[in-house]
């Protein structure tokens, strides 16, 4: 499931590039960062809870 989430979040920021998504905070294309913030947030998040 988290090699789902990093190809899902991987293409976010692939789209985000090429074309922005428009979504609050993602207007502009140099934005995509803010895509991997996220995910690497998401993922400490998955260690955390993880057993």
């Amino acid at each position: 499931m988290s090699k789902a989430l990093a190809l899902l979040l991987l293409l976010a920021m692939a789209v985000q590039l090429l074309k922005p998504l428009g979504f609050p905070g993602l207007r502009r294309r140099r934005d995509f960062w803010k895509i991997a913030v996220a995910a690497i947030a998401v993922m400490m998040l998955t260690v955390l809870i993880r057993p």
